[in-house]
């Protein structure tokens, strides 16, 4: 018989598959994900803090992961997104569309809090991941509104300030717990303990890959075709931006252009829902929840192609 000790090791273990299966969960259990949808602030917060907790940030010092943050950032938060909002906006009408608007939003937003983890959960050193996702919260502020007012011609807007400072009590939380439980712990006492660490990041996703499933099997129901197309769509444009990306950073190795495809194709947009003051079309609601298919499904789709990264990745 196996200890809870033993239970939340064999699932840091699983942890793409588990994270994979949580999704469905939330669909074939509406009931679980209307009670998990309170506990996604705190989950993402938790993510966070051991995140720090688990990443040695002196590696975000080395020479050549700089240079490699700074033309990640200029493609992530600048190049790639005043691209799809071009093309988005030419395509879609600006008014009354609720795809249009959720596009947008997908293309100004950060990559998803939770990048570290998974990078983790594939066995990638999470330093870049953790990097790429902390300068894009910086620059999200001022990126932002311009880019959603710029491409849905002010039917939407955003408060950058508000954001700044929604952000900047997020940060300053998880990075003081987490260097705080960094310290306290030890980094040996950290390694050890690597697959019950990482069953409690499964844990923590699947509470949020539950939750942001609320709503969408009764949506199914009643419009099948419209829930099967918007994430098609959704798919679609993670997997782009995935591809175009890790392309771009072939020469990253060590798994890191894997996880800045990751960080591109995945974005954070409840965080700018929640900076829209969540007044937006039931489309754009329903797409932010049907996003998440390819943020949980890809790592576990990708584990193989990680494995073998990480075996022919040079020596540093």
């Amino acid at each position: 018989m196996f200890s809870p000790s033993h239970l939340l090791a064999a699932t840091g273990r699983q942890g793409t598959r588990a994270v994979a299966a949580s999704v469905f969960l939330g669909l074939a259990v509406p009931p679980l994900a209307s009670a998990a949808k309170p506990l996604l602030v705190p989950c993402v917060l938790a993510l966070l803090v051991m995140s720090f907790m688990r990443t040695d940030v002196r590696q975000l010092g080395n020479v050549r992961n700089a240079l490699l943050l700074a033309g990640a950032l200029v493609w992530i938060m600048g190049i790639l997104p005043a691209a799809l909002g071009l093309i988005v906006s030419h395509v879609l009408p600006p008014s009354d569309n609720g795809v249009m608007l959720a596009l947008v939003l997908q293309a100004a937003a950060p990559p998803i809090m939770s990048t570290p983890a998974f990078a983790v959960l594939l066995g990638i050193e999470a330093s870049v991941s953790l990097g790429i996702m902390l300068l894009a919260l910086c620059v999200v502020p001022f990126s932002a509104p311009l880019m959603v007012s710029s491409f849905t011609d002010g039917a939407l807007s955003l408060d950058g300030l508000d954001l700044a400072l929604r952000l900047g009590g997020v940060l300053a939380v998880s990075t003081a717990g987490g260097f705080g439980l960094r310290a306290i712990l030890g980094t040996r006492r950290i390694a050890h303990y690597n697959d019950h660490l990482n069953g409690v990041n499964v844990l923590l996703l699947l509470v949020l890959a539950v939750a942001f499933m609320d709503g969408v099997t009764l949506r199914f129901l009643a419009e099948p075709m419209l829930v099967i197309g918007i994430a098609a769509l959704a798919a679609g444009v993670s997997l782009l931006a995935f591809a175009a990306t890790f392309l771009l950073f072939r020469r990253a190795g060590g798994g890191q252009d894997l996880m800045l495809g990751f960080a591109a194709g995945n974005r954070n947009l409840g965080l700018l829902v929640a900076a829209t003051g969540g007044l937006l079309p039931d489309t754009t609601w329903l797409y932010v929840a049907l996003a998440q298919f390819p943020i949980y499904l890809l790592p576990y789709l990708l584990r193989p192609l990680a494995n073998r990264l990480l075996r022919v990745a040079p020596e540093p």
